[in-house]
């Protein structure tokens, strides 16, 4: 029994791109390209009307962008795929694709075995991303999440840097000592330290708190 060939959509609004993908996988024995559009519009109709196993589309088109098509396609009913092909490998468009529920991100540098690859793997619903992309991703993720103090926490953090005691600082801000402890332990929890003075050097280290300014009248 032969196995049923995959049906394919491509989506770029560039006619000369999207003859290219076309010629390069008309040879695929096991791939079978049903459709094109030129822009997102076009794209979430062919799909809705061709049910597709898999749509490879771009980012950038007119009408109705890639990342709008996406989520079009994948909230419908035909259960398509989307693959982005693409040439942008920016952070923010690699998450807004990936946001949108596209199962793989890959560059146009792509070689034709990688593309073919990569279609068999989004039609089974594996992920697929281009090295490129998957080591961005990797690095965002081995990044320490942003640190935001509110401003009383900074106001509090300001006057520790002036040396101020707990009792101090509550009579500078209006505030109870109490009060004042439970912004330094919400402080201390946020920079993953555990004394006041860490907390001042951490925070002077992330930009979270005005680097003091010199007095002039000091040598």
């Amino acid at each position: 029994m032969t196995q049923a060939k995959l049906r394919i959509v491509v989506v770029d609004d560039h006619t000369v791109m999207r003859a290219g993908v076309v010629a390069l996988l008309a040879t695929e024995p096991g791939i079978d390209i049903v459709g094109e559009a030129s822009d997102g519009r076009q794209a979430v109709d062919l799909v809705e009307r061709l049910a597709p196993d898999v749509a490879l589309v771009d980012l950038r088109m007119p009408v109705l962008d890639g990342v709008s098509a996406t989520s079009q396609i994948v909230a419908g009913p035909t259960g398509t795929r989307v693959l982005i092909l693409t040439t942008y490998d920016t952070d923010a468009e690699i998450e807004r694709a990936v946001e949108a529920g596209a199962v793989g991100y890959l560059l146009k540098d792509a070689t034709r075995d990688q593309l073919v690859d990569a279609i068999r793997a989004a039609a089974r619903g594996e992920t697929v991303l281009a090295p490129r992309v998957a080591q961005r991703l990797v690095a965002r993720m081995r990044q320490p999440a942003p640190v935001a103090l509110t401003a009383r926490e900074v106001d509090v953090l300001n006057a520790v840097a002036d040396g101020l005691s707990n009792p101090e600082i509550g009579e500078r801000l209006f505030i109870a000592e109490a009060t004042v402890k439970t912004h330094l332990l919400r402080v201390f929890a946020k920079l993953d330290v555990s004394d006041r003075t860490r907390a001042v050097v951490v925070a002077l280290e992330r930009g979270l708190l005005p680097r003091p300014k010199p007095d002039p009248s000091s040598p």
